[in-house]
């Protein structure tokens, strides 16, 4: 994970001041995991797909103007961004959270290496795991009763990823 961060910390900014990483992937594939890792090698802040309300029935492209509008078009000017959590749980907004101007962000989630976005990246990881894998590690994770959601945004998901093309433009690929 060192060898990576420092190819990273080498590379040129891509948004802003900033070395914007993405870590993209089907849902279930270990992004959260590799990008708290990636994160803590970089000694960055990560900010994840999930601190966004992004809807069951919209799937995964709907989301990243929150996250574009709040935090990168900030970040592009050199200003700090700032976004309101998104507690699932509670089903609510939660704190405010502020993206400093820093030398390298990571944002990790379904949908943050999209094409549109691929100006302002300096570097992108695909995460990606076997269907049933990532079925019962999200199903583990989320709990049985949301099966029937699951299954619909896993057809979701890969029609997203075979429009945009995301996995072919990954720096990184990673198969967990």
């Amino acid at each position: 994970m060192n060898s990576l961060a420092d190819r990273i910390r080498n590379l040129p900014p891509s948004c802003g001041p900033i070395r914007l990483v993405a870590v993209d992937g089907p849902a279930g594939a270990g992004k959260t995991t590799f990008a708290e890792r990636l994160g803590a090698a970089l000694a960055c802040q990560v900010i994840h797909s999930d601190d966004f309300p992004v809807p069951w029935e919209e799937g995964p492209g709907r989301w990243f103007h929150a996250l574009d509008e709040q935090v990168l078009r900030p970040l592009q000017h050199g200003q700090p961004g700032r976004f309101r959590r998104y507690d699932w749980v509670r089903g609510e907004y939660a704190e405010q959270v502020t993206v400093p101007v820093a030398p390298v962000l990571v944002i990790e989630g379904v949908g943050t290496a999209r094409a549109s976005a691929t100006p302002l990246l300096a570097y992108t990881v695909w995460v990606e795991a076997a269907d049933p894998v990532r079925f019962a590690r999200v199903l583990e994770r989320d709990g049985p009763e949301l099966e029937p959601r699951w299954r619909e945004w896993f057809a979701a998901e890969k029609a997203w990823f075979e429009g945009d093309r995301t996995r072919e433009r990954a720096d990184l690929v990673i198969r967990t």
